[in-house]
């Protein structure tokens, strides 16, 4: 039977960003030296297949500090890529435990640029999603009042502070670029005195996968991305998908969550990846549409990611391989 033919538009940049690869670099790095187990609080990203990945290397996830057996108090445990409230490495040091920060160094930026609007004198509007992990450690750098969550305008419309003339505002890092910029621009609008942080919140992984979404969905008839459901910037790819002018738009963890049968008949479709997302699983879904249809890949570039963040001092020592990242990378 004659497949029918398809053209795949690749997005890049796609999947690992530099923080990412940093925070997963370190799980690996830390069971090489240190051995097994290696604890991890929250998973490291928000990927199953990466988690799993590590848990078959010695890495064992926990929620709490205190599902930390007391025989293994002194093998590290690991803050996720997502950053963590100022209580949780206070919690560490009450309990002797050592660990290693794996927080991405653009929410650290963000926690920063919300300290020093604190500081400063101002209070602090957040824009973000309510309950993720990200914005919890944001706002976990402030004293408790300090700093208030908005994730629409109309969030904006309601907050009413006490001195409309003292605030400032930071971003999660993993929002929308349009849909955020629309929540800036009302919270201008309202308060002319408030203060954008120093730099941009929203990171630059984060801006440039949405870019090339935008530019590889007009005419696609599916667009996929790779992600987990519980992936912020993941889901925010697939409505840019949508906004941009693809027909329709799904977020799939691994090629077995394809339904066929509402993949249809089509001629387009766009590829992307979330952040947290393996190459080896874009791999994977682009093998299962090529044995499908007769597929020809089209590369949608918009710009070559360069950017590389040093792990930890303690881990530095540490060779890492190809072979070592080849679970999450292929053997490339």
């Amino acid at each position: 039977m004659t497949r029918p033919p398809l053209k795949i538009r690749l997005c890049g940049p796609r999947g690992f960003c530099a923080g990412v690869d940093r925070a997963i670099q370190i799980v690996v790095l830390a069971i090489k030296k240190y051995g097994a187990p290696v604890y991890v609080r929250h998973e490291i990203v928000h990927n199953r297949f990466v988690v799993e990945g590590l848990e078959a290397l010695g890495a064992v996830f926990v929620e709490e500090l205190d599902e930390i057996p007391a025989e293994h108090h002194g093998q590290p445990v690991i803050f996720s890529a997502h950053g963590v409230p100022k209580s949780v490495p206070a919690d560490a040091e009450e309990r002797n435990l050592f660990f290693l920060d794996a927080t991405c160094p653009l929410v650290s930026k963000v926690h920063k640029q919300a300290m020093r609007h604190e500081r400063l004198g101002r209070h602090v509007v957040l824009i973000g999603h309510k309950g993720h992990p990200e914005v919890i450690g944001t706002m976990g750098q402030l004293p408790p009042g300090a700093v208030t969550l908005v994730e629409t305008v109309g969030d904006v419309d309601a907050f009413e502070p006490e001195d409309s003339a003292a605030l400032g505002f930071v971003t999660q890092t993993t929002l929308s670029v349009d849909d955020t910029a629309d929540v800036i621009a009302r919270l201008k609008e309202k308060f002319p005195d408030i203060t954008a942080p120093a730099a941009e919140s929203i990171c630059y992984a984060t801006t440039n996968r949405q870019d090339a979404v935008k530019q590889a969905a007009p005419g696609c008839d599916l667009f996929v991305v790779v992600g987990a459901p519980n992936s912020s910037n993941s889901r925010r790819l697939v409505e840019v998908a949508l906004k941009a002018g693809a027909k329709r738009s799904i977020l799939v963890q691994r090629a077995h969550e394809i339904d066929w049968v509402q993949v249809g008949d089509i001629g387009v479709l766009g590829l992307s990846a979330g952040a947290s997302a393996p190459e080896v699983v874009v791999d994977e879904i682009i093998e299962a549409f090529q044995a499908k249809f007769d597929a020809t890949i089209q590369l949608a570039e918009t710009v070559r990611e360069t950017e590389n963040f040093l792990v930890n001092r303690e881990l530095r020592d540490v060779e890492l391989t190809a072979a070592d990242m080849a679970f999450v990378n292929g053997a490339r």
